[in-house]
Parts: C-alpha cells; structure tokens; sequence
C-alpha cells in the first residue's frame, strides 16, 4: 500500500547493500528489505577476473558484509529472490514466487549480465562467460586443467583473464573484433601501451577480427574460428564480449530508459519514490567540457557514489553525486588506473617513461584537465583526481615534468 515506509532494494549488489548501509547510517529507521536473485551473500566482483582465479583471494573473502550486517542492522536479506514486476502507481513489487512487496521507496540496483553469444557451438562445454561468482568459479576449476585458452573480448574483463590464466601457466589468445584494445575507454597511445605490454608478458592478441564459429568434439570445445579463418586451438574458451544492463523491470514499469535507468545527479529515476544505482543506473554527469550529459559506469566507486546519493534522497537531506569518476585494472604487475573522461580530451601529456612501465597520461579539453591513465603511479593517479574535480589548468609544460610537484597546481576554478 502507499502509506507503507519500506525501503525495497531489487538487487543485492554492490550497489543495493552500500545504499541500505549508507541509508541506516544517516537515520532511516524504518525496514529495509533486499531482494538478490542469487543465492551467495553478496560479494565483490572486481576480483572475480583477477585474484579469484590466480588463487590470491578466497570465496569467503569476496563477501561485501558478513551474515551479522544485516541482522545488527534490521536488514531483510532475501536471497535467491528474483523481482517480476514493479507497479510505481500502486508502489508494489512483485515477486517471481507471487508475493508481493509493498514499498515506500524502491531502488533498482539491478546490475547487469553478459551480452548473449550467438555464433554456431556457443553452447559447448569449455565455453564459460565470467560475471557472477558461480561463473568464476566454473573457469578457475577449469583453468586447472587447461592447457591453451581462447578469451573472446579485449576489454577490462577479457585482459583481466587472460594474465590471471596466463600467470597460471595457461596459453593464452585474445581475439578483438576491434582494430585496437579498450577502444571505448582509451585512445590509441594507451590501447597501443597495453598491446605491447600483454605481447611482452606472453599474450597472444588478434584484433579486427570477429568469430565465425566454435568447434567441438564429444561436446567439449577445441578450437575458434575467426571471420579470416585463421583457428585457434583451446579446450577452454572464455568470453568477455561486453555486458547489458538489467533494465526489463524499469521498461516494464514505463521508467525512462536509456542505455541503462535514466536517473539524475541524485539517483532519481523518472518515476516518484524509485530510485536506481550501479551499473544499471544511466547517470547525470556535472559539466565537463566536451563531455557527455549521462553515462553509465561498470565500476564500484561509481556504484558506491549513486548509492550514497540515493539513500540521502531516502532520509530527506539530498546529496548530489558529484565524484569524479574512476576505476583501476590490475593485469600482470601493471596496475592501471583512470579519473575522469580521458576520451574527450583534446590534448594529450606524457609524464614519466611509457617504457618503464610507471607513467601517467594527463588529457586537456580547452586547458582543463579533464582525465587521466596511469600505470604503476597511484600517487599521480589521486592528485589527478583532485584536480580533474577542481577543474584545473595545469599547463602541459607542467604536467610532463616528472620532478614538478603536481601538488603546487592551483585548485580554485578560474
């Protein structure tokens, strides 16, 4: 009914429990209830493509909150719960078994899942995708017996396989439909540093070429054919094509949708006392010069700024999200990390030797900083944060000097 005060989060994610967590710790005191269609508690997958398959991290160690969370802090976990429909009239959520939530506010933290592979053996065995954690697991306990892998994908997710299967000893090719690595998120000196960098440490890469087929014997993959029919020989092959945002539930309910659930600076959706956070949520950017006015972003800081927001809307003392976006990667010994909107700079600065391996790119739009890589440089990575959100004006001059202290820039918008 609509009286009822309850906050309903469809979607025990990153995003769902960090908005439950944030909401009891500014003072909401009526019931929280999250629905998870999985059946683990929920967990973190950053490092389901990373530490999960070299073996460095556990299951129980990907746990977001342990058990004891959610009952100190009055949290209704229902797992293995999936959402059918939601009436943003009535403020109902129906669920998959028939029940039927009432809700005072709802969030959609749905997430998202692999984009569908549809060439002919697809459906072999040996042919895992990797975005929950029963998928991780699925290729960790057949990186054990794999001798050559096939990784279909050269993005984040694919690249973060193919060293985790490599360090383990795994041959490894990466097929790209695309002429370059990483083309959405990085411009062409970075996709062709990480080129390089994968060849050196034993990756083979294939880019500008797409899969015509899979082929198998007795049901189990051996190899990959490509659109030039060059094959590639595997018994394991794992895709890493991209992912969809889980939005049938906001369409559903006539919320507006756009690459993901269309939401302002502060989690709102379309629709009264709905919200939506994490990598479903299609969110409202400050200005940037040259950038765009939304975007959506599969990381966990953002997933963790729109959920704060969010759950301020819930307590009555509305936050903004204003963070500057950011995301890292580690592959190999190469930790890459990202602030801002590189892409839509118009002018690029080398700081430090690409060579060595520890560098950072710094990209201007108009004498603002506006994004910035680097490579084994945490320290330059968090200043360029700081003056990405200050909009600054360092000077090219500046930024390339390795012995200039990035510090000294001036902060205070012009």
């Amino acid at each position: 009914m609509p009286g009822t005060k309850t906050l309903v989060i469809v979607g025990a994610s990153y995003a769902g429990v960090q908005l439950a967590a944030t909401a009891r710790e500014l003072g909401f005191e009526e019931p929280i209830t999250i629905l998870g269609d999985e059946r683990h508690l929920p967990y973190q997958r950053p490092p389901l493509s990373k530490g999960l398959l070299t073996g460095k991290t556990t299951v129980d160690q990907l746990q977001l909150r342990g058990p004891d969370f959610f009952t100190q802090n009055r949290i209704d976990l229902q797992l293995g719960q999936r959402a059918a429909a939601v009436d943003a009239g009535a403020r109902t959520v129906t669920l998959a078994d028939g029940r039927t939530l009432d809700y005072g506010w709802l969030a959609l933290t749905t997430g998202a899942r692999c984009r569908p592979f549809t060439v002919p053996g697809a459906e072999l065995d040996g042919v895992v995708e990797l975005r929950t954690l029963d998928d991780a697991l699925r290729v960790a306990d057949a990186a054990g017996r794999t001798k050559r892998a096939c990784v279909i994908g050269g993005g984040f997710i694919g690249l973060e396989v193919a060293s985790a299967l490599r360090t383990r000893g795994v041959e490894v090719t990466v097929v790209e439909a695309q002429p370059h690595l990483l083309t959405r998120s990085f411009p062409p000196i970075m996709s062709a540093y990480v080129e390089n960098a994968h060849r050196r440490r034993g990756i083979e890469l294939l880019t500008g070429r797409g899969v015509r087929a899979l082929h198998g014997t007795h049901g189990q993959v051996y190899a990959v054919e490509l659109t030039d029919g060059h094959r590639v020989d595997c018994d394991l092959v794992v895709l890493g094509v991209g992912v969809l945002p889980n939005v049938e539930l906001a369409q559903a309910a006539r919320l507006a949708v756009d690459n993901g659930i269309v939401v302002d600076a502060f989690g709102r959706t379309s629709a009264p006392r709905v919200l939506s956070a994490g990598d479903v949520a299609s969110m409202a950017l400050a200005p940037v010069p040259g950038g765009p006015a939304r975007v959506r972003l599969e990381s966990i800081q953002a997933a963790n700024d729109g959920a704060r927001a969010a759950a301020s809307v819930v307590v009555g003392r509305e936050q903004p999200n204003t963070a500057v976006p950011w995301f890292w990667s580690d592959q190999f010994d190469l930790k890459f990390q990202m602030a801002g909107l590189p892409v839509h700079g118009d002018e690029v600065v080398t700081r430090g030797d690409i060579a060595s391996d520890k560098f950072s790119l710094f990209y201007l739009r108009d004498g603002v900083l506006v994004g910035a890589h680097s490579v084994n440089k945490p320290a330059e990575h968090m200043q360029s944060r700081k003056l990405i959100a200050a909009r600054a004006r360092p000077t090219a001059a500046q930024l390339a000097d390795t012995s200039f202290d990035l510090k000294t820039v001036p902060t205070a918008t012009p």
